[in-house]
Parts: C-alpha cells; structure tokens; sequence
C-alpha cells in the first residue's frame, strides 16, 4: 500500500491513475478502523480498480475540543489494517497540509444541518462538508462510500454532491455489528464492561422498532422507544427519531421510506445508531 501525506503527491498518483482509464474508489474516515471500516474496503473493491483510503481527524466537525484531543489515532495499526485488508493507498495528511489557517465556508444544505445530530451539535456538518469537499477535491474519486451508521451524514453529503454538481456516486453500506448487536464504533473502546452491557438497549430498541412499525403507530412506537432507552441504566436519551428516510423530518402516516436514528450517551460515550425499517 501507498501511503500518502501530501496533497501534491496523492495527486501526482491519482493523475497517473486517471492516464490509465483506472476507477477510484474512496473511504474517507478519521482512523481508529474497525470491521466496519474494513467493510467499505471490501466494497470499494467490488466496485473500482483502485481503493484509496483516507485517515484524518478533522478539527472543524468537532463542538468539544476535549472530544477532538480524546479522538483515538492508532496510526500504525491502522496501516497494518488496510494493508491487511489490500487497500492500495492510504492519504493521511497533517491539519496544516488540509487547512491554511482562518478559511471560510458555509453551504446551505437547508433543514438537514440542524436536525438530530445537527441540533445537538452545531456546526457539526459544515465541517465535515467542507472536509469531504476538500477531499473529493484531491482523491477524485469516482464512487465514494459511507457506512450506513452515520445516515444522516450520508444525506448531507448527497445534498452536498448534488449542490455543487460533484461527478462522485455516494454509496451507502450497511451497519457492521459486533455479535450482540451493538453498532461498530471507533468510540466503543471507551465503554468501561457496564456501559458496553447497558448500551444494548439501542440495538434491541431498533429492532423492537422494526419488529412492530406500522404507519399508525408511529407516536406510540416513538414513545415506547423513548421510554425503554431512558429507563436503562447509565444510558442518557439525545432522541430517538422515526423519521423520513429521505429528508429526516419525522415520518407520519403517508411516509413511504422510514428510518429511526437514535443517539444516547452510555457512561461518558455518546453512541449513535439507526435503522432502516422500511
């Protein structure tokens, strides 16, 4: 695998690349890989000729500055990951090689900024359009995919793809979960034995959800849900949403597609899930 941490130089490779007729797929993540992860490797693969994997913690989408110092960097592990994985080049660049200082941006991508994780973290998603924007940029990639867990991240960078006319396809791949249903999660390592028992209550939430949805019992569903999450132990409901799979507002009788994202905090760890239920 190559790796790389100058703009200048992945592009060098991906010119090369592009002289050869060869399609580019892309995963861009923040490090600390897991199975799921590992998962858009292999699609990526089933897809393009090339893989590149990016890996960088980007300042701008985090609130906490305390959350962006704790974010986990296993750097060499994640190298042996993908290799493992045959990923062909990794970028992984400083913060200085992505941000020139005191830059401006701003995309109006309408209500989907400040609903769910939008609401409880402001800003949130300009800084990761602005990053995913810098990133296309550089990777020109042709299919770009996303893991399904961060749904409402996947619509936004559709809205953003769409907005400024990105020739990238956005491809949406499923939830890797660990045996007892909990979604993988870069952050699950900070779940002390008590915290990861109790945070089982989304995943069988979701699926209870899923088990007995009809489109009129969607307020009875939701207050249910809301319930069962608060009542677990150490677990602290953000929302627990049934909402429109395509605009994220709630769903009500008449919605055709229906997804329910739910974001807790477990002990000191905000885990956030979803399901798509029709």
């Amino acid at each position: 695998m190559k790796v790389f941490t100058t703009k200048t130089a992945i592009g060098q490779y991906i010119q090369q690349l592009r002289n050869q007729g060869k399609t580019i797929g892309f995963v861009p993540t923040m490090g600390a890989l897991h199975q799921g992860h590992l998962s858009l490797i292999a699609q990526a693969q089933q897809h393009c000729d090339i893989v590149v994997c990016s890996i960088f913690v980007n300042p701008t989408q985090f609130n906490d500055p305390k959350d962006l110092e704790k974010y986990p960097r296993p750097i060499a592990d994640d190298i042996a990951k993908l290799e493992q994985a045959g990923c062909d080049a990794l970028f992984n660049p400083e913060v200085n090689e992505m941000y020139d200082g005191n830059e401006q941006w701003h995309l109006d991508i309408g209500p989907l900024e400040h609903l769910l994780e939008g609401k409880y973290r402001p800003g949130h998603y300009q800084g990761v359009t602005q990053v995913v924007n810098k990133l296309f940029t550089i990777v020109q990639p042709d299919m770009a995919f996303f893991g399904q867990k961060d749904y409402q991240q996947i619509m936004v960078v559709n809205r953003m793809i769409s907005l400024l006319k990105l020739p990238v396809k956005l491809i949406m791949c499923p939830i890797e979960r660990e045996a007892d249903g909990l979604a993988m999660s870069s952050r699950n390592i900070h779940l002390t034995a008590d915290d990861r028992a109790h945070s089982l209550v989304l995943s069988k939430t979701l699926n209870a959800v899923k088990q007995n949805y009809s489109n009129d019992n969607i307020t009875i569903l939701k207050a249910e849900a809301e319930d069962l999450i608060s009542n677990e132990p150490g677990v602290e409901l953000d929302y627990f949403e049934l909402a429109d799979g395509e605009s994220l507002l709630p769903a009500n009788e008449t919605t055709t597609s229906v997804v329910a994202l739910v974001a807790a905090k477990v002990g000191k760890t905000r885990l956030i899930d979803n399901m798509i239920i029709r």
